[in-house]
């Protein structure tokens, strides 16, 4: 039986941005910043724009008991920032440029951390990293996700995730699809996304996120599973790290474009207004899976964080009722599957008042069990070898082995300093082609005026 998912519809953008102005005005109010009290740990995460839905601070709240136990006389005072994924960075990097409102603690996505890195607002952990003996069960592509060009680790990731397809069996079968949906080729999605439009009206077929205001998510779960599936799958698409250089828009990029026009076009995707509303991932786990209004869903390894018991959609019999596939190659060539991956790190501004202490924090995050407990809770895909061998671990959650399967054929971001306005320029040639507003020639050019100027040129043809 489905949940009944309460819908939390967005709220205009400008009200979004005003509640981040009065964040920032409290956060330099609150008397001098991370510095002002030595005993006072400060903690900045990103808190999910769904009200019902709060799996990190849960988790967190737990983590700050357990650390003020042990560390007697020394408080954690955790700092929400409740927005968007594109508004979250965007206040992270204001907060970090002062030592008024530095905290101590921040949460970066793995996308931006280079770009911060290369700003001076994070502070290399070498020196405590050389002492921490538990620093060796992390795998190290998961290491590498922070390490920055001068070969210094800046952040300790809390986990990574992978990509796929989900799918809803009920829409399937009314559709007269197998429950065990498995595409060979994009034209085997598109073509199962046909069938559910013309055979089941009322759900949408399929969902691609797409254009700025999803952000990273358009770049990430949309374009990338798509653009790193063309061509030979052996050099990457964006980068050419032979020449340090970024790839214009080829062929695989076009292809990639035209998928999405196509989505859109054909109107299998989203109405045009929802894609392109900054809330799409929580109406998507919230209210279109869960309501069975959608068919299949390109998305992350992470979405059952919101239908577990407790969270803001509980959603018991999910694993039933959805179906999981990998996303295939777009002519099936090999490897014949795509995925993407990326994650979080746990990283000390450079303006921090207490890095020390910050570092203990993270010491007591990281301890076997707590990271379990939060790859658990988040559905996140272990970086931690003694965990990935728990048998606890993979039993936890249906799907977990199969996310974590798809480790072996995945792809990581080339998350340079310039990734973050790549990833912007991706986002527009996205929105163009989704509205209509520009054909797929014409969002690629401008792709590659925008990539040669956020590059300063640094920019090579295949």
């Amino acid at each position: 039986m489905r949940p009944t998912a309460v819908r939390t519809r967005p709220t205009a953008r400008l009200t979004a941005l005003v509640a981040l102005s009065v964040a920032a005005t409290a956060l330099t109010a609150c008397g001098g910043g991370s510095g002002s009290d030595a005993n006072t740990l400060k903690v900045s995460f990103k808190q999910s724009t769904d009200n019902s839905v709060r799996v990190m601070d849960t988790y967190l709240a737990g983590i700050k008991k357990q650390f003020e136990k042990a560390n007697p006389g020394k408080k954690v005072e955790l700092v929400p920032i409740k927005a968007p994924d594109s508004e979250y960075y965007t206040k992270v990097q204001q907060m970090l440029r002062s030592p008024k409102t530095a905290p101590d603690l921040v949460y970066e996505d793995t996308f931006l951390i280079n770009s911060d890195i290369t700003s001076g607002y994070l502070k290399p952990l070498d020196t405590y990293l050389a002492k921490w003996k538990d620093w060796d069960q992390f795998i190290d592509t998961a290491k590498a996700a922070a390490r920055a060009e001068d070969g210094k680790t800046y952040g300790i990731p809390d986990g990574t995730d992978t990509r796929g397809l989900w799918f809803d069996k009920d829409i399937f079968e009314r559709a007269g699809l197998p429950s065990d949906w498995q595409p060979k080729t994009w034209d085997d999605v598109l073509s199962a996304a046909r069938t559910v439009k013309r055979k089941v009206p009322g759900v949408t077929p399929l969902n691609v996120y797409t254009g700025k205001p999803a952000g990273e998510a358009a770049t990430m779960q949309g374009f990338e599973m798509l653009l790193y599936g063309t061509g030979d799958g052996k050099s990457d698409p964006l980068y050419d790290k032979a020449s340090k250089k970024w790839v214009a828009g080829g062929q695989g990029f076009k292809d990639a474009l035209t998928f999405v026009e196509t989505v859109y076009k054909e109107k299998l995707g989203p109405d045009v207004s929802v894609a392109l509303d900054p809330n799409i991932q929580t109406v998507v786990r919230g209210e279109l899976l869960p309501k069975g209004k959608l068919a299949i869903d390109l998305d992350g390894s992470w979405l059952p964080q919101d239908w577990q018991k407790g969270a803001g959609h509980e959603w018991p019999t999910w694993s039933e009722e959805l179906g999981l596939a990998y996303m295939p190659t777009q002519n099936g060539q090999s490897p014949g599957k795509v995925s993407m991956s990326g994650g979080w790190t746990w990283a000390i501004p450079a303006k921090a008042g207490n890095p020390d202490l910050a570092f203990e924090f993270i010491k007591t995050m990281q301890t076997k069990a707590n990271a379990q407990k939060w790859y658990i809770a988040n559905s996140g895909i272990a970086v931690r070898e003694d965990v990935a061998e728990d048998p606890e671990y993979i039993k936890a959650q249906p799907g977990i082995k199969f996310f974590t399967d798809l480790v072996a054929s995945t792809h990581y971001r080339p998350a340079y300093p310039a990734y973050p306005k790549v990833s912007t320029a991706v986002q527009e040639a996205m929105e163009g082609v989704t509205t209509g507003d520009m054909s797929v020639q014409e969002a690629a050019r401008g792709y590659d005026d925008t990539l040669k100027s956020v590059t300063d040129d640094q920019v090579i043809t295949r």
